[in-house]
């Protein structure tokens, strides 16, 4: 139930290079990702673009089992419950496309206030690490100097 003058948030599909173009623009420590199974994003009752969130394969192989997918990425311009939208709708849209597990990472310093108020869980922490295309001579084009390098994560994640 929306509480007096809480906004009223939708969710609608969006295109790959619309939401790598809002990812650019506004979010604080990533660029957008490489690939994605698919795009959506979070309007308000005007029909502005609030935030975006792009789901694709797992990034890490052992976890990439066909029946796995990942939120790679989520980025809102500050609206309030918008992530927490966000996070939610990844999960029915992944339930409903035959997936049977969804997670994401966060950075440690975050409160994943949002997943937890989507319903998900903690499933475990890891320290910081370099580039995964560090250890590459092959990769080195791929490396993501902006990226958040070392910084510990938070593992979150859903049954579907």
């Amino acid at each position: 139930m929306r509480r007096p003058g809480q906004q009223s948030l939708t969710i609608i599909p969006i295109s790959w290079r619309a939401a790598c173009a809002f990812i650019a623009l506004h979010h604080r420590h990533h660029k957008p990702p490489r690939g994605q199974k698919f795009a959506i994003a979070v309007v308000d009752e005007r029909g502005v673009m609030r935030g975006v969130a792009t789901c694709g394969r797992p990034i890490a192989r052992a976890l990439d089992d066909g029946l796995t997918l990942e939120v790679n990425r989520t980025c809102v311009d500050g609206c309030p419950n918008a992530n927490s939208a966000l996070y939610g709708a990844c999960a029915r849209i992944a339930r409903a496309m035959g997936y049977r597990r969804i997670h994401t990472d966060t950075q440690a310093e975050e409160s994943g206030a949002s997943l937890r108020a989507a319903g998900w869980e903690r499933l475990g922490e890891r320290g910081g690490r370099r580039n995964w295309a560090n250890s590459s001579q092959k990769l080195r084009h791929l490396r993501d100097d902006g990226a958040a390098e070392g910084v510990a994560r938070i593992r979150w994640g859903k049954v579907l």
